[in-house]
């Protein structure tokens, strides 16, 4: 056994979902289960079958759906919910029964009205129970942040012996600081004489914001299983954040630790359960957030620009995301403006960058944040006559479309001079003018972002459309202006063309 190897127990369809609002259908936890399965989680914890019809269903089928991770579901230490558990794993290739009780003096007296040594005995038998039906059995010691040291040890060496092949340590209600916790982690790997029989787990709660910081700590000192969530979701503040342990350790390799998570799959997942769940990631939120990767400071961004780790100690290619952004603000440098208009197809020998900054910073301080579109009408590019002057230029476009017609366009190119028609069909009207441009230029050109800007509001509006395409694995943007959407969208494509040739 790799004794370095950090296993990774995702439990977002269970702890993330008992979020109010968060809840799946079985289509969809299926969906985020073969996804996790794609990122190299460890374990699934698929739900808590007893609780309900529909969480015993989902187990069923991710159990189905799911083969290389280890399908876990969650039981009280009670007969009955183990049998469900049982059944809702019958079809798993690989499955655990994950069952636990309270280990803290505060819900021994007033969770369960008990005793101590009523609390270990039900513990024990509950192990011994899912022990008749897998063999891989997990045992959770709930509120173990606040419980004593000592009873937690004399705990944990029962359900070990009773057959417990994890035991989770969890810091429940987000109260311990990272040096208590570990050191209650170490105290368990010094103190419990048959430690060596099971895995250390680690699941900790961020009512505090501690919980990245705490499992970090736990397996500092010996844990070697870590419970954690996609975009750190779960009960009250979340649970340990996925993406942060993982990139932690392998962004600190020094530490010797390391996971089978593919981190180039972090950032599609983590869409994926913002989405799903409709729980809208902050956008400062380590890793996934949208500021994450983005400057807007002129010295941060002069910085980035020389290179990249100046001021980024995560590549973002690294966990799926393109590359990082460099936002323009009023607190932005000439070599961040200079950087955007040179993406856009300017000629910088040609432009005076001192005077265009100066207009620049006047935009920039009537305005948050400044886009491609205001940069175009910085630069005198806002009106469509700019197109009169492109070597590929739009000399007729006819669309096409209705119900129950299928849209249809015609669209005729100068090219260099010489005019060149070509008609198409698509699946809205843009669609089939992109195609018909297609027939004419013959190369493999992908329409990557599609966007649409309302300059007032109205029925009457002038519309902004910027899109970006890749050739040749890079990336042009093209603008476009006009009243009516589809010819702003044709000026738009024709603009990243004249980029491209």
């Amino acid at each position: 056994m790799d004794k370095n190897r950090v296993y990774v127990f995702d439990t977002t369809l269970r702890d993330g979902e008992q979020v109010p609002g968060c809840q799946l259908t079985t289509v969809e936890k299926i969906e985020v289960a073969k996804k996790l399965e794609a990122l190299g989680v460890d374990i699934i914890e698929a739900g808590f079958p007893i609780s309900s019809p529909g969480d015993f269903q989902s187990v069923v089928e991710i159990s189905k759906a799911v083969s290389e991770p280890v399908i876990c579901a969650l039981t009280r230490a009670n007969t009955k919910d183990i049998d469900a558990a049982v059944d809702a794993l019958r079809f798993a290739k690989r499955k655990r029964i994950h069952t636990g009780i309270g280990s803290s003096d505060m819900h021994i007296k007033y969770k369960f009205n008990s005793t101590r040594e009523e609390i270990l005995e039900r513990a024990v038998a509950a192990v011994k129970y899912a022990r008749k039906f897998v063999d891989d059995v997990e045992f959770y010691a709930e509120d173990a942040g606040r419980a004593d040291n000592e009873y937690l040890a004399r705990m944990i060496e029962a359900v070990i012996a009773a057959g417990a092949t994890t035991v989770n340590i969890p810091d429940t209600n987000g109260y311990c600081l990272p040096d208590q916790y570990g050191a209650k982690i170490k105290y368990l790997v010094d103190n419990v004489s048959n430690i060596d029989n099971a895995i250390i787990s680690v699941h900790c709660h961020n009512d505090l914001g501690l919980a990245t910081a705490n499992s970090i700590a736990g397996i500092m000192n010996g844990a070697r299983q870590v419970e954690c969530t996609i975009n750190g979701i779960g009960e009250r503040a979340g649970n340990t954040s996925l993406e942060e342990v993982a990139m932690i350790l392998k962004t600190h390799h020094s530490l010797g630790y390391h996971t089978n998570i593919n981190s180039k799959g972090i950032y599609e997942i983590s869409n994926l359960v913002e989405t799903m769940m409709h729980m809208p990631v902050q956008p400062n939120k380590a890793i996934v957030g949208r500021n994450a990767f983005a400057h807007s400071s002129g010295i941060h961004q002069d910085g980035v620009l020389k290179h990249r780790e100046n001021y980024e100690i995560l590549n973002p290619e690294d966990v799926g995301i393109n590359s990082n952004a460099i936002i323009l603000t009023a607190r932005s440098g000439r070599h961040a403006l200079k950087h955007h208009l040179q993406r856009l197809g300017y000629n910088l020998e040609r432009i005076n960058i001192d005077e265009v900054y100066q207009r620049f910073l006047l935009m920039a301080d009537n305005k948050k944040e400044i886009n491609d579109a205001d940069l175009l009408e910085l630069m005198g590019d806002g009106d469509a006559k700019t197109y009169d002057d492109q070597a590929i230029k739009v000399t007729l476009l006819q669309v096409v479309c209705g119900d129950p017609l299928r849209p249809m366009a015609t669209i005729k190119l100068k090219i260099n001079g010489e005019e060149k028609e070509a008609s198409a069909a698509g699946n809205g009207p843009v669609n089939a003018t992109i195609n018909a441009i297609h027939g004419i230029i013959k190369d493999e050109i992908e329409l990557d972002e599609y966007n649409v800007q309302a300059m007032r509001g109205g029925s009457e509006d002038v519309s902004k459309v910027n899109m970006r395409v890749k050739h040749k694995g890079q990336s042009y943007y093209g603008f476009g202006i006009s009243t009516d959407i589809v010819n702003a969208s044709v000026h738009a494509y024709v603009d990243a063309l004249n980029k491209i040739y």
